[in-house]
């Protein structure tokens, strides 16, 4: 572990069952019970003695729902282990789920609904920073608190969102400076999905390319949400043979462009490609014979050899099915009502103001992927893995780097 986390608390452990699995998770807090429901929620949220209403916003439809379904259910997941486990403030935790339906302007509308109508004292939701931005005045506005679960491009921090996922330093620079040292990589192709998250990106990537790598972009191009035609790219590609696609397509798409690409011939024995977007969840509908050998940048994979994980992956396949895949989002999506219920316990208030000035400096020794902490930014310490992707759909982790200090704002990328 970091050297510079040694001071950091310790807890012990609450063993936590659904069926044959247990999970343990320790957080640092003080874990008050019995709060009375005036003492815990001052805000009017929709608290009582015996429960606290949550909201869930993802896209439970629409060309997002191939990578959002992984989401819910972790979120889900975690939510009923919780209850079981005896809930927060000795509350059970009732669920409202909205669904984004894969449109930003419907996000905006559901989250008003949850944080306005429902009153809930929390919000799990969003995936592509699309989605975030759309809702983030909403909860600015009036005072939510959202748990966002996905890798992202950083440039934001807020008072009223916890970011569970990777910002940029620790997905985008991190695997450009791995591919630079390992493969010797000069060239790139940039490709992404056409929204905020894959241009934004792109736009870091080619920073760190041109000024810290030294290398040069051969070619830069978007393509729509739900695109499901890249012969031309493709044969862009083909054409200009750079040392390394570094590629950002989401959803529904990726199936699309990664079958296509083998289709044409380009696999791993004649490029070497490197995504930021693709992660068990997506290989489902890609089939993993489509990518093998091509790599991902991401902070988990569900074949990480530790006793949490395989906690996690049983529970999770027990719930919903033997044949459930994990991927990076879906388990930063399982951290999020963890990290509440610590936070909210740490408080020993649902008062949004309270929980978030009580979670700078929370942490999960024994998360799935191993030790997170909450930075007084709101993002995560984490560490940064490279997976190579196998023909059965699973990853094999080829690189880890330590924990990485989560910078949102880095110096000359803005």
């Amino acid at each position: 572990m970091d050297s510079r986390l040694t001071g950091a608390k310790r807890f012990l452990p609450r063993r936590l069952a659904l069926g044959a699995a247990a999970l343990s998770l320790i957080a640092a807090g003080v874990f008050s019970q019995g709060v009375m429901a005036d003492d815990a929620n001052t805000t009017g949220l929709a608290v009582t003695p015996t429960e606290v209403t949550v909201g869930q916003l993802h896209s439970a439809t629409g060309t997002m729902a191939i990578s959002e379904t992984g989401s819910i259910q972790a979120e889900r997941l975690a939510i009923d282990q919780i209850n079981a486990s005896g809930g927060i403030l000795g509350r059970q935790i009732k669920v409202v789920q909205e669904d984004g339906a894969s449109d930003w302007p419907t996000f905006a509308e559901k989250a008003k609904k949850l944080l306005v109508g429902d009153k809930v004292a929390a919000v799990f939701g969003c995936w592509t920073s699309a989605s975030r931005k759309a809702v983030l005045p909403v909860f600015e506005k009036e005072n939510g608190l959202l748990y966002y679960p996905t890798f992202y491009e950083g440039l934001e921090q807020s008072k009223n969102v916890i970011y569970t996922g990777q910002e940029a330093t620790q997905q985008i620079l991190a695997s450009l400076d791995w591919i630079a040292k390992t493969k010797g990589a000069k060239t790139f192709y940039l490709i992404g999905s056409d929204y905020i998250w894959p241009r934004t990106s792109m736009k870091i990537a080619r920073k760190h390319i041109e000024n810290v790598l030294h290398g040069t972009v051969v070619g830069e191009d978007y393509y729509p949400l739900g695109n499901t035609q890249f012969g031309s790219l493709i044969n862009k590609v083909k054409l200009k043979k750079p040392d390394v696609v570094f590629a950002a397509v989401v959803g529904g798409s990726n199936v699309a462009f990664y079958k296509q690409l083998k289709a044409a011939g380009v696999d791993s024995t004649k490029q070497t490609l490197l995504t930021l977007s693709v992660t068990e969840d997506e290989l489902v509908g890609i089939g993993g014979e489509n990518m093998a050998g091509f790599y991902a940048s991401m902070k988990y994979f569900q074949s990480l050899d530790n006793p949490a994980n395989k906690a996690f992956v049983a529970a999770f396949k027990a719930k919903y099915g033997k044949d459930s895949v994990m991927g990076d989002v879906t388990q930063a999506a399982y951290l999020g009502p963890w990290l509440w219920k610590a936070a909210v316990e740490k408080a020993g208030s649902f008062d949004v103001d309270k929980v978030v000035a009580a979670s700078p400096g929370i942490e999960l020794t024994n998360a799935p992927e191993g030790y997170v902490k909450v930075h007084e930014n709101h993002h995560l310490w984490s560490k940064s893995r490279i997976g190579e992707v196998q023909p059965d759909g699973q990853f094999k982790v080829i690189y880890e780097s330590g924990l990485i200090e989560p910078n949102p704002f880095p110096k000359g990328y803005q």
